[in-house]
């Protein structure tokens, strides 16, 4: 299994530690690759439009498709973000801006209806239902079928202050989220993303979309006539 892991912090604390519980807990071969922002991606995005018609053009396309052709290559996106002022951290929201050219209403790809993913958050208290929330909008658009959420209150600032008994329950936990990411069996599209990807295609038809390039870009792909990325 491939993995590529989305780090959305540089420190190695609770959540980034919940995310490795996971992986290691997974059966079989595995081959992970990993980022952390905003190390890997320190820049936000300009609202240049520049990617709508070519996404070559795109100032820091360079960073951008390095780590775009790993999640593309990858069977799991395990994506793991601290709570920020009960959001996402800030610079895993940037990288989010960054991919929104790939997202169902411009040129998604095809790859993304295939896989599966597992958002992990902790906050000390309140505020990982919408951290989460903010990551799985971004995997909903992109076209990725299955999802798994994970948030806990930590009740401590690092990873080696958590209560034994929160840990424990941890361990339980994450061993029944890598139960469920073990399976061979291909992820089901359920009826969100096929109602999504359907109202894009008559957008894309009527000329409602950003630009001609991605018109012709579904048509190339055959959507524009019926077919569906989940079925090649």
């Amino acid at each position: 299994m491939k993995i590529v892991m989305l780090n959305g912090q540089t420190h190695k604390g609770s959540t980034y530690h919940i995310g490795h519980q996971i992986i290691e807990k997974i059966s079989g071969n595995k081959e992970i690759v990993e980022f952390f922002f905003p190390k890997d991606f320190p820049h936000f995005c300009l609202g240049c439009y520049q990617c709508i018609e070519d996404q070559t053009a795109c100032p820091y396309y360079a960073e951008k498709k390095e780590i775009l052709k790993a999640i593309k290559d990858a069977d799991l996106l395990v994506i793991t973000t601290p709570t920020y002022c009960m959001h996402v951290s800030a610079p895993l929201k940037s990288f989010i801006d960054i991919t929104f050219d790939y997202w169902m209403g411009h040129r998604p790809h095809k790859s993304m209806f295939r896989k599966k993913a597992v958002i992990v958050s902790t906050a000390a208290g309140s505020g990982t239902r919408t951290a989460i929330k903010d990551v799985n909008d971004a995997l909903l658009y992109l076209g990725v079928p299955s999802v798994i959420k994970y948030g806990i209150a930590v009740q401590a600032r690092k990873w080696e202050n958590i209560a034994d008994k929160k840990k424990e329950k941890i361990e339980r936990d994450t061993a029944r989220i890598a139960k469920k990411l073990s399976s061979a069996k291909p992820p089901k599209v359920g009826f969100k993303t096929r109602f999504l990807f359907y109202i894009m295609g008559m957008m894309q038809k009527k000329d409602w979309g950003s630009s001609p390039v991605e018109k012709a870009y579904w048509k190339k792909e055959g959507w524009l006539d019926g077919q569906k990325p989940w079925n090649t």
